[in-house]
């Protein structure tokens, strides 16, 4: 006899039919304005963008962009850190991240600003900075691919 308190199976998060998330679109033009921004600043040496200033400005393309790509499929990260921005992506949209994934998951090691009293800021050397520029780059023509 089959049990009666049984009902149908649980509806699980892969059975969430998605659709974009407005303004997805603009989230990708900040993202690439950000990184324009930086990338001229850089190009430019101009003195007033030091080293941490743009590793901030790289921070924000770069989750711009990873937003938008999310935002288009309907997908959302957990939360905004890098881990969890790469997390989503490759959860997602694997293919727009290939070959990124811990070049990307490293720019979190420059700030934790999360916890107030633990607070711990790395500036980026110059070289490190121009990685920065070159990861940022290929996210952007690789989110940017149709």
């Amino acid at each position: 006899m089959a049990n009666s308190l049984a009902g149908p199976p649980l509806v699980g998060f892969s059975d969430i039919r998605t659709q974009s998330i407005d303004d997805w679109e603009q989230f990708r033009l900040e993202g690439q304005q950000y990184l324009n921004l930086a990338d001229a600043a850089f190009t430019k040496k101009k003195e007033a963008f030091t080293p941490i200033i743009l590793y901030n400005i790289f921070a924000m393309a770069i989750e711009k962009l990873v937003m938008s790509a999310l935002m288009e499929v309907g997908r959302l990260p957990f939360n905004h850190t890098m881990y969890d921005l790469v997390e989503a992506m490759e959860t997602w949209l694997p293919e727009k991240i290939e070959g990124m994934g811990e070049r990307l998951r490293a720019l979190d090691r420059y700030q934790e600003i999360c916890d107030l009293e633990n607070t711990q800021i790395i500036e980026p050397t110059i070289g490190e900075i121009e990685q920065m520029l070159q990861v940022s780059r290929e996210l952007e023509r690789s989110v940017l691919a149709c």
